[in-house]
């Protein structure tokens, strides 16, 4: 944001202060933009670059060059902007924007909340108004910042054909966004790992303050619930637009269940770590409708399913399912597993670890700052046993 003329700091209580340019505002930035490891920064950036009548170069980390951006690309190009890229449209990419970009009305081919977000963006600067239709919900996070910044957003069912559930989004573009501050609540998808770790640890009791709640985020602890976990929210509350509470999570004996396809897109991030909690729960665990975790940092499925039985758990990819039989109590633990340069692969087996019967070791820790600075400290405050040890 820097590069393209926005103004950003930290201040010294830790906030970060943000001079924003207005709607179509930024400048050509004069070198390749890095989004390092960050998928939903790179598209979302993409979106907000199609409102601009320049180009922009994107790269980023070797986990992020291997993941598609055609999703997101194919309704942009068809709102003005040009995308020049690697074959399967990867980074590096080269994304020329529109000083008129065109409102379009687009149906999400498979649920998304990253290729709604982008186009909401796009939409900012388009005039008239945007419409984004999805078959079922997704996150909302963008609908509900946008709002909070003077935005003029409507969401409404869809009927005439559509599934239960599908909505249609409807964005005024070119708005005069007022700043506002926000409060950001912790992340669901960070909260998991302690939150777990808890449920899985004897005697344990931990308190996560301040969790965002959003209906569309909280997949995980309806499934977790469902597994007999014991979960209690305190103090529920709405910061900058967003659901809150402080969560009080106590040890429990879990059983497995059956997680629908349809839950997916509000645990999409969740389910390494809810493999885990299946691992040491009593009896089968199915979880359906995965085929979206094949194309995130890396091809989550197959490296949740070869972590497990790396560990002793017995783990079968059935088509787009994942099926575990959990050993009711510690696992066996004592594999190694590769990370595949996943941070969340990583935090999920460091967990694991941390409950088994002998220590897991996971090949690579250095892609879990890329959302979770901290995070062994963190874990090891909690009075875990995690070691990171410098490459060789």
């Amino acid at each position: 944001m820097r590069a393209m003329g926005a103004g950003v700091s930290r201040e010294a209580d830790g906030s970060w202060r943000v001079r924003g340019v207005g709607v179509g505002g930024l400048a050509a930035p004069d070198d390749v933009l890095d989004m390092g490891n960050a998928g939903t920064g790179a598209r979302l950036l993409m979106g907000i670059l199609t409102g601009h009548d320049f180009t922009a170069f994107l790269t980023g980390d070797e986990s992020l060059r291997a993941r598609p951006m055609a999703r997101v690309a194919t309704p942009l190009a068809e709102m003005g902007a040009r995308f020049l890229a690697r074959d399967g449209c990867r980074l590096p990419l080269a994304v020329t924007g529109t000083a008129a970009p065109v409102p379009i009305e687009y149906r999400l081919p498979v649920p998304s909340a990253q290729v709604k977000s982008a186009v909401l963006l796009a939409g900012l600067a388009a005039p008239g108004t945007t419409m984004v239709i999805e078959p079922q919900p997704t996150r909302d996070h963008t609908e509900r910042m946008l709002g909070h910044f003077g935005a003029e957003i409507e969401t409404t069912a869809e009927t005439g054909g559509e599934p239960e559930g599908a909505r249609r989004i409807a964005l005024a573009g070119q708005p005069e966004l007022v700043a506002a501050d926000v409060t950001v609540p912790a992340d669901i998808s960070s909260a998991a790992f302690p939150l777990v770790a808890a449920l899985l640890g004897p005697g344990s009791e931990v308190v996560l303050p301040a969790v965002g709640l959003n209906p569309y985020r909280a997949g995980l602890l309806q499934t977790l619930r469902e597994m007999g976990a014991e979960i209690e929210e305190r103090d529920r509350r709405e910061l900058a637009g967003e659901p809150v509470a402080d969560l009080v999570v106590r040890s429990s004996r879990l059983h497995g269940v059956e997680v629908p396809a349809a839950r997916a897109p509000t645990m999409i991030d969740e389910y390494p770590i809810l493999a885990v909690a299946a691992a040491a729960a009593k009896g089968r665990t199915v979880m359906r409708g995965l085929a979206e975790l094949r194309v995130k940092e890396s091809d989550r499925l197959a490296a949740i399913a070869d972590g497990l039985a790396a560990n002793g758990i017995d783990a079968a990819i059935e088509g787009d399912d994942l099926v575990v039989a959990g050993r009711d109590g510690r696992p066996a633990g004592g594999g190694l597993v590769s990370t595949r340069h996943d941070h969340r692969i990583a935090m999920s087996f460091l967990v694991l670890g941390a409950v088994a019967r002998t220590a897991v070791t996971v090949d690579d820790t250095t892609p879990i700052d890329t959302s979770f600075p901290g995070f062994i400290d963190s874990m090891n405050g909690l009075g875990h046993d995690m070691i990171a040890e410098e490459a060789s």
